[in-house]
């Protein structure tokens, strides 16, 4: 079984009393003793930021038994196909009259809020995990279920 990771599974296990960090780090363990684990670029990137140093990132990988792989063509064009979608999905937060980016405010104290908007790192993300990996383990099921229905999610 290979097994990808999605960013926030890490985190959880990086972030001193993370929410998920239990159940994260459980699924994780639980990968690796079912075979291989890998990130996608992406992901290597995301975690970058948490690494003062490239060679404490590069131990933290080796430590966990984690290997970073490349996406390869397919899970590329795969992901723009994907990206595609939600784009031409996605709700428009322009005024349909004048083309202005409305601000949403919470009624209650009156923050800006914003809804949650998808990157395409997002995509190759699942991309990768669908052409490179038999499985993906995030948290973010919804999106992934949505633009990659095939993608079995761990």
């Amino acid at each position: 079984m290979i097994s990808a990771v999605d960013t926030n599974i890490l985190l959880d296990v990086l972030i001193p009393d993370a929410p998920h960090g239990d159940e994260s780090e459980h699924a994780l363990a639980e990968a690796l003793r079912a075979g291989a684990v890998l990130i996608s670029d992406p992901v290597y990137a995301e975690l970058a930021v948490h690494f003062a140093e490239q060679e404490r990132l590069e131990r933290f990988l080796a430590d966990t038994g984690l290997r970073l792989e490349s996406s390869n063509a397919d899970a590329l064009y795969r992901a723009g196909r994907a990206w595609s979608e939600y784009i031409r999905r996605r709700p428009s937060l322009t005024c349909p009259q004048c083309g202005a980016t409305p601000d949403l405010h919470c009624d209650k104290c009156g923050a800006s809020i914003q809804p949650r908007q998808h990157v395409v790192a997002d995509f190759i993300i699942g991309a990768h995990a669908l052409v490179q990996a038999d499985q993906l383990l995030t948290r973010d099921r919804g999106y992934y279920a949505t633009y990659f229905p095939e993608l079995t999610l761990g």
